[in-house]
């Protein structure tokens, strides 16, 4: 069955006209600028040769004013990472209530997409780096698998307990390969993207089922035992009355 169009998201809170600040108004804060700058120098180069006194200078603040608001380039992704989330979770998915689960998450992780556009060069330099680097790609599948409980919230699937963590898990290898798409996906429209989406949507319904099952199993095993024991019982009854 073809897709419908993607329908980016409403924001919780209407966009208003941009405009320049005011004579004298405070800059952007220190947190964000840092942010910024070292996307931009991902943009350029790897996350390995960046430096602390690279970022400072990039973005305008004394590297003790960096080492005040972030202990590592990792720990400044992750906040990017958290920035991200609170934007998704801030949009509105109100005419998607009605949707299957699948849907829901397809308009998510699309909205997550949208945001992230402007870092698509960063984000393929972070990518790159996780193939030759077996400690960072770690540290990152961390940070997914956190974020994607978010998401799956954000579709009203839950999260919880030992079967969400896997089932975030599973959402963030999954999401892992539609960024592989997103990053070389040129068309507009992002169809090559949808599409891979849509795909790693199916993969992750089946296994979803299949965790469901599995899940099961205990339970069942359970009522099993009790069933065969209680037909013992009844059997040794039987022979102590013959």
């Amino acid at each position: 069955m073809a897709r419908k169009a993607f329908r980016p998201a409403r924001s919780a809170r209407q966009p208003q006209p941009s405009s320049p600040p005011p004579a004298g108004a405070a800059p952007s804060s220190d947190r964000d600028k840092i942010i910024a700058a070292l996307f931009a120098l991902l943009a350029e180069k790897s996350i390995e040769g960046i430096g602390f006194a690279e970022i400072a200078e990039r973005a305008g603040v004394s590297l003790a004013g960096l080492r005040g608001a972030f202990g590592s380039p990792l720990a400044i992704v992750a906040a990017h990472v958290k920035d991200i989330d609170r934007a998704v979770l801030a949009s509105d998915f109100s005419d998607m209530a009605e949707e299957p689960p699948r849907e829901r998450l397809f308009d998510v992780l699309m909205r997550r997409l949208e945001l992230l556009a402007p870092d698509r060069q960063a984000i393929r330099s972070l990518m790159r780096s996780a193939r030759r680097n077996v400690a960072l790609a770690l540290a990152l599948n961390a940070l997914a698998a956190r974020s994607q409980k978010w998401m799956l919230a954000a579709a009203g699937i839950t999260a919880a307990g030992p079967r969400g963590a896997l089932r975030a898990q599973g959402l963030a290898l999954l999401y892992s390969s539609v960024l592989r798409a997103w990053v070389r996906d040129d068309d507009p429209g992002l169809a090559r993207t949808m599409a891979a989406l849509d795909r790693a949507l199916g993969r992750g319904q089946r296994f979803a089922g299949i965790l469901d099952d599995l899940c099961f199993i205990p339970s069942r095993l359970c009522r099993l035992r009790s069933r065969w024991r209680r037909r013992g019982e009844d059997d040794a009854d039987e022979s102590a009355a013959a």
